[in-house]
């Protein structure tokens, strides 16, 4: 038995039994793929994975329990390379985290900022996806974090904690009859609006469908974006209001967008951190991790951005 042949089954199973695939993962071809499982099999004398001609269709029963002590084995030898790297490194060596636009945007760089004055000889590898692209990227070793508001905590072999809890708000152009308004609008005369906010997977979304339904309202959201930055851009140009990640504001730069707060139909939300269980943190990551649970989104409401 070796890590090879246990890698070869659990990048099977992570690419749907879909050898081909599998194979490129692992930058080999398929037949050397499929005979590093055949003599794993003929090791532990089970059959793994139940066949239909050459295709794999399910793993059997004892295949499953063989998967998960493989899973245990493979990440606890990625924890002795990361122990190794980690103290021949001395004080350097690489934070590698995963997250979703906004977080890459407006909650990391003043995070990293201070951890960089801590860690000067930190490399950092940073990788963007949507928040289920955010949980792969951990799940399969890529990024030792993921950070997004959505799916992390749905997953179960990542272990999650709260990092920050933020709102959504408003934005308008100045000359708009909101941007007078004191307090937060009327919901009713938010559906009335022409709306311009996120796709449903990214920075709360559903939150905001929710709170419309709930009072039986049908928003018109005339733009979706996954980028903060596009949907301040559209309501700069007059194509109708923002709900947005109030983090996403910077009253510096804004200057052409005023912000008001939205009133408790709306939730908080939480972002999460979530690294793989059964991986252990050195000092440095640990360190990370608090500076995020440290961090505070701006706020300010009722103001030009």
């Amino acid at each position: 038995m070796n890590f090879q042949q246990l890698r070869s089954l659990r990048e099977t199973v992570r690419r749907g039994l879909n050898l081909t695939a599998a194979a490129e993962v692992l930058h080999t071809s398929q037949p050397a793929l499929s005979k590093q499982i055949r003599e794993l099999e003929d090791e532990l004398g089970v059959q793994i994975f139940v066949r239909h001609g050459k295709r794999y269709t399910q793993l059997t029963e004892a295949g499953e329990k063989i998967l998960a002590a493989a899973e245990r084995v493979l990440d606890e030898a990625a924890a002795l390379r990361k122990v190794g790297e980690q103290y021949a490194a001395g004080h350097g060596g690489t934070l590698s985290i995963a997250a979703t636009h906004t977080q890459a945007r407006y909650a990391l760089p003043s995070v990293l900022a201070r951890f960089r004055a801590e860690f000067p000889s930190m490399q950092f590898k940073l990788l963007q996806g949507n928040p289920g692209q955010v949980a792969e990227y951990v799940v399969h070793g890529d990024a030792t974090f993921g950070l997004a508001t959505e799916t992390l905590d749905a997953h179960p072999s990542l272990d999650t904690r709260a990092a920050y809890s933020w709102r959504h708000c408003l934005i308008v152009p100045p000359s708009h009859p909101l941007a007078s308004h004191a307090g937060p609008p009327p919901l009713e005369a938010l559906a009335k609006e022409p709306l311009i906010t996120y796709t449903p997977q990214f920075t709360g979304r559903r939150g905001i469908d929710a709170a419309f339904a709930k009072r039986g309202l049908e928003p018109d959201v005339v733009l979706e974006a996954i980028d903060s930055d596009v949907i301040k851009a559209y309501v700069e140009l007059g194509f109708g209001v923002g709900l947005i990640a109030e983090i996403a504001v910077d009253p510096e730069r804004d200057r052409g967008l005023v912000k008001l707060p939205l009133g408790d139909d709306f939730p908080v939300h939480t972002t999460r951190i979530a690294s793989r269980i059964g991986m252990p943190l050195l000092p440095f990551e640990r360190r990370f991790v608090q500076l995020m649970k440290e961090f505070v989104p701006a706020s300010g409401a009722g103001q030009r951005a």
